[in-house]
């Protein structure tokens, strides 16, 4: 079945030109269910990877905005439908410069995996506009916001279709959007859209999910190494809601995080990102705009290293937590030259895929993929659609238990998969074929269309 996979792989590159990213995605998941596809020869004949790799729907449509000049700004949005086997689509909205289908389209596609390893009711599914919040005053993103949930709420629903935030879409973003789907629809469907402000709908813990079960997921990993957190140093990118809740976990549990990372460099700090005072200034300079690590290193008196990424330090565990593709070749060879023993994946896709095979070569090496360690978000997400079905409101403990059991599952399920297909200890393979098989039992079960 090698060949069914090959060829698909293929298939998708010809019929998708010029979006590598997806590609990328593809490559990387497809490559890994081989002997899925052989245990399996049905699949072929019903043609589920190609069903898979193709989107069940695509929406690109044009968002008009306003600037406070008067001038009239078009952009791009887009919504890209991947899968609804198991539940409705459920993926967050990206607004960034670079924002363009194959960026979609290849978190999209990772999106099925990680939503089906919560275990949880939840298609998959992204979104977002070539729009940069960054610079834009308050009244240019609520009116952008308005613009592009004036189009978007046509195809979404807390049964069809289920938003959340991105890069570039937070708090703010989510409370204008929700207003307007609110205004347009005279109705009260909170269930429509998560990320939400507390006092409309939101969870409590939600902001730091992803960097909570991100830990999780690693405590798991350490304590099959017969290790604990306790005392590690951790190597993180980026200083946004991610790497914040993975400082404030890391830091509970007695670990510290030593780098950040932003568009002008990173910063060292041998102590860690491990006070209450430091974690919450990445909070502040977050919602400062700049964009800047330095001004952390700046405040604390810390190293900081202009035009660098954080890989070349010395640290027990790295955790690339910031953008895709954020480390090449070159920065994995300085990985193993430093010892590390555990390489955890946090952002989407933060490694390219020659990159991430040279690191699972390493002998002693531990990878972990983005698409399981960083499920903790959409999960929470996904408690928060229970509590706005139910009306009810859980509480920052209720949510947490919750949220460490299903990371706790989802570590033990890539293990298991990978075992049972005679792969041994590879939780990347694990994680894809783990993610797959519950999709493709309900789209084999459901019939062809």
């Amino acid at each position: 079945m090698a060949t069914y996979v090959e060829r698909v792989i293929e298939e998708c590159k010809k019929n998708n030109p010029g979006e590598p990213e997806f590609h990328q995605t593809v490559e990387e998941v497809l490559t890994s269910l081989a002997p899925v596809m052989d245990a399996h020869p049905e699949y072929e004949k019903a043609g589920l990877l190609e069903r898979l790799v193709e989107p069940e729907r695509g929406i690109t449509f044009r968002v008009v905005w306003v600037d406070d000049a008067g001038k009239v700004h078009v952009n791009k949005g887009y919504r890209y439908q991947f899968n609804s086997a198991i539940g409705p689509y459920k993926g967050g909205l990206r607004f960034a410069p670079n924002v363009y289908p194959g960026i979609i389209k290849f978190l999209g596609f990772e999106q099925i995996f990680k939503n089906s390893l919560t275990g949880l009711p939840i298609g998959g599914g992204k979104g977002g506009a070539d729009f940069d919040p960054k610079g834009k005053s308050e009244v240019e993103v609520m009116r952008f916001c308005q613009a592009f949930m004036n189009e978007l709420y046509r195809h979404i629903g807390d049964t069809i279709d289920v938003p959340a935030g991105d890069i570039g879409v937070g708090g703010r973003e989510i409370g204008y959007l929700f207003g307007e789907y609110r205004r347009l629809k005279g109705a009260w469907e909170n269930g429509v859209l998560t990320g939400k402000g507390f006092s409309y709908g939101g969870s409590l813990i939600r902001p730091e999910a992803t960097g909570y079960g991100a830990v999780y997921y690693l405590q798991n990993v350490l304590e099959h190494e017969g290790e604990r957190i306790a005392g590690k140093t951790i190597a993180c990118a980026g200083f946004g809601n991610v790497t914040w809740g993975i400082c404030k976990k890391a830091t509970q549990l007695g670990a510290k995080v030593v780098t950040l990372s932003g568009p002008d460099g990173y910063i060292y700090d041998p102590d860690g990102v491990a006070t209450e005072e430091k974690i919450a200034y990445l909070v502040e300079m977050r919602s400062s705009g700049r964009n800047r690590v330095q001004d952390y290193a700046e405040k604390f008196g810390v190293e900081f290293f202009p035009g660098e990424k954080p890989w070349g330090v010395k640290a027990d565990v790295v955790m690339p937590s910031a953008m895709q593709n954020d480390v090449h070749m070159e920065q994995a060879k300085q990985i193993a030259a430093n010892g590390v023993k555990y390489y955890i994946e946090v952002a989407n896709m933060p490694t390219t895929n020659d990159a991430l095979r040279f690191l699972m070569e390493q002998p002693g090496m531990i990878v972990a993929p983005s698409k399981a360690v960083n499920a903790g978000g959409v999960a929470t997400s996904a408690l928060e659609m229970a509590q706005n079905s139910e009306r009810l409101v859980w509480t920052a403990e209720e949510v947490d238990a919750q949220l460490h059991r299903i990371m706790n599952t989802i570590y033990q399920m890539s293990v298991d998969a990978a075992a049972e297909y005679g792969l041994g200890y590879n939780l990347v393979a694990g994680a894809n074929i783990a993610g797959f098989k519950r999709v493709a039992e309900a789209m084999m079960e459901q019939g062809v269309f």
